[in-house]
């Protein structure tokens, strides 16, 4: 009997169908769906359903799922640790991000990395919506949302703290004055956020404004949708920096309010709560940490 084969069907479950499997675990589809089919024939047994829609358990894989989970789930961080300990940058290493940090910052590091070390292959999913912690078991969860409830399995550390404004198109002011206060803005139409309910400003003097975002013209967590509706002059945004440099440069955008600073977009590094942080985690986080330094 070959213990992969449960491990397989372990995995399947775990990721909710072949396909999600097969893309996390860097494996073929159908070497997956051979061990799934050879533990059936070996067990005398129907494990899974499959129908064209969703994966189901039968009673018997329930039953086998339900007591064989865990100790291949302690196996595989046995095994994890073990890798840890070496200094050897290899295998695959899965990141997920948020679309305005990944695009900009991620990218650069992991192609860094990936020359110095060419048995190591990265996997980096680019996130419009918030990401689900480690729920197709990546290895590091870039997120601008602090964590504080985090369960224990879970290591937070801030990476980056990215400095952001509000711009507008040239052509959105055309005619009248630049806004020199927070509150002027509301006479202007504004791209918010996903979960944006307010922009926060503080200025030399301490001074705090808050804008109200309940009903902007624009609603969308895709910072590349925001940022092009904002050089077509449909509204004021709020980007990063470094985002929006290239439109700046190019006179597609201005920034508005040089008196006033937003709140940064803090993102921080959420990894799972292993005993030993595997090397090529270690490896990412120092370069990109490097890379931080100059934006910091």
């Amino acid at each position: 009997m070959n213990w992969d084969d449960f491990d397989a069907f372990c995995q399947v479950v775990d990721f909710g169908g072949f396909s999600a499997a097969a893309r996390a675990l860097d494996r073929p589809k159908s070497s997956l769906s051979a061990s799934v089919s050879r533990l059936e024939t070996e067990l005398g047994t129907r494990l899974l359903e499959r129908t064209t829609r969703q994966l189901r358990l039968t009673d018997a894989g329930e039953s086998l799922y339900r007591d064989m989970a865990a100790p291949f789930a302690q196996l595989r961080e046995r095994a994890a640790d073990a890798l840890a300990q070496g200094t050897a940058v290899q295998g695959t290493l899965r990141i997920a991000a948020p679309y305005e940090f990944g695009a900009h910052h991620l990218a650069p590091v992991a192609c860094r990395v990936m020359r110095e070390f060419p048995r190591l292959k990265v996997h980096i999913d680019v996130e419009h919506a918030r990401v689900a912690l480690f729920e197709r078991h990546y290895d590091i969860v870039f997120s601008a949302i602090e964590h504080s409830f985090a369960p224990s399995t879970v290591v937070t550390r801030r990476v980056y703290s990215l400095e952001r404004s509000v711009f507008a198109a040239p052509s959105l002011l055309a005619g009248q004055a630049a806004p020199e206060h927070p509150e002027e803005l509301a006479a202007l139409p504004l791209l918010a956020g996903g979960e944006d309910q307010g922009w926060t400003f503080t200025n030399d003097t301490g001074m705090r404004a808050e804008v109200d975002l309940r009903e902007p013209r624009l609603r969308s967590g895709n910072a590349e949708v925001r940022l092009r509706s904002a050089v077509a002059g449909l509204g004021v945004a709020r980007i990063t920096a470094t985002f929006c440099a290239e439109a700046v440069a190019r006179g597609e955008l201005v920034p508005l309010l040089p008196q006033w600073r937003c709140e940064p977009l803090k993102v921080y590094a959420l990894l799972p709560g292993r005993r030993l942080v595997p090397a090529k985690v270690r490896e990412f986080l120092s370069r990109l940490e490097d890379e931080a330094s100059g934006l910091l």
